[in-house]
C-alpha cells in the first residue's frame, strides 16, 4: 500500500522510518516541488514531498501544485495526508493547537487550479473537500495517542506570500473561518480531480493579525512547527497500523463520475 505525505513549513522529512530512496519525476505539468522521498514501515510505502522544497525556496503561489499531485498519482499513491502551518482566527485556538479541518474557503488567485482547463471539462463536487474516511482515521490516531486536537474547522486559504491584514482576519472570522494558511488550494481540489483521498492536519503556529499585539514573524512559525514535529512523526508512523483495517472509500476514487460537462 502507498500513501502520500505532504510536508509544509518546518516539515522536510520523516523521522523513525526506514528510508528507501529518492525519486525524481517530471510530469506533463512540469517538475514537482522536490524529490519524492520513499520510506517504508511494514507493507506501507510512504511517499514524502516537501511542499515548498527541501530548502523552503518556493513561495505558496509559485508551487507547482498540479505537478505535485500528478507525481503522486504516477507513483501509485491513492491517499494523501497533508500537513500545514496555519494562523489562528480565534483567540481560543492558541499556538500549537492541532486541527483536522472539515471544510475550507478559497481566496487564492492566479494559480493553476485544475487539471481540466483544456478539451476535457469536469465540474467536481467539493461540498465536503476532505475524504471523510481519511479524516476520521487521523482523528482516531490522535485520540489513541492522547493528543488534544480540534475535530473539524474551516481553513481559509489566502494567496500569500504576505501575511494577512487585521481587517482581513476579522472578515475571515466573520465568514466562519477558524484558521488561515496559504497552501490548501488548489492542492485539495487537484487531489479530488485526480480521484485521490485527501485529508489535512493543520498546526496553529501564530495568531492572525489583530488578535495578538505582537508582530508576526516567520521565526515564530518555524519554531512552533518544529515543536510539533514529534507529534506529526508519531501520526505518520501510526498510519502503517491503522490503514490495515480502514474501510474502502466510495467517494474520492469516483469523483469524476457524472461530472463531465
Amino acid at each position: 500500500m502507498n500513501i502520500g505525505i505532504i510536508g509544509g513549513s518546518g516539515l522536510y522529512n520523516i523521522e523513525g522510518l526506514s528510508f528507501v530512496e529518492k525519486i525524481n519525476i517530471n510530469t506533463k505539468y512540469g517538475k514537482p516541488s522536490d524529490s519524492y522521498k520513499i520510506y517504508r514501515r511494514g507493507s506501507l510505502n510512504y511517499y514524502f514531498l516537501a511542499r515548498h522544497g527541501e530548502k523552503h525556496s518556493i513561495v505558496p503561489h509559485k508551487i507547482n501544485y498540479r505537478a505535485n499531485i500528478a507525481g503522486f498519482k504516477e507513483l501509485g499513491v491513492n491517499k494523501i495526508v497533508s500537513f500545514c502551518a496555519v494562523g489562528s482566527l480565534d483567540i481560543k485556538y492558541t499556538p500549537s493547537t492541532i486541527m483536522v479541518p472539515d471544510n475550507a474557503i478559497d481566496f487564492t488567485h492566479g494559480r493553476d487550479f485544475t487539471f481540466f482547463d483544456e478539451k476535457r471539462v469536469f465540474h467536481i463536487d467539493i461540498s465536503n473537500p476532505f475524504c471523510s474516511i481519511l479524516r476520521n482515521l487521523l482523528g482516531k490516531i490522535l485520540h489513541k495517542n492522547k493528543i488534544t486536537f480540534v475535530d473539524g474547522g474551516v481553513y481559509v486559504c489566502t494567496n500569500g506570500p504576505r501575511l494577512e491584514t487585521a481587517a482581513e482576519v476579522k472578515m475571515f472570522r466573520a465568514l466562519g473561518g477558524d484558521i488561515v494558511g496559504m497552501t490548501l488550494f488548489p492542492e485539495l481540489v487537484l487531489a479530488r480531480e485526480a480521484e485521490l483521498c485527501y485529508a489535512n492536519m493543520s498546526v496553529v503556529t501564530n495568531f492572525g493579525a489583530g488578535i495578538s499585539k505582537n508582530k508576526l514573524t516567520t521565526a515564530e512559525v518555524k519554531q512552533n512547527m518544529k515543536n510539533n514535529n514529534s507529534i506529526i512523526n508519531n501520526i505518520v508512523y501510526a498510519l502503517a497500523d491503522e490503514l490495515k483495517g480502514i474501510e474502502s472509500c466510495s467517494v474520492c476514487p469516483m469523483a469524476l463520475n457524472d461530472t463531465k460537462a
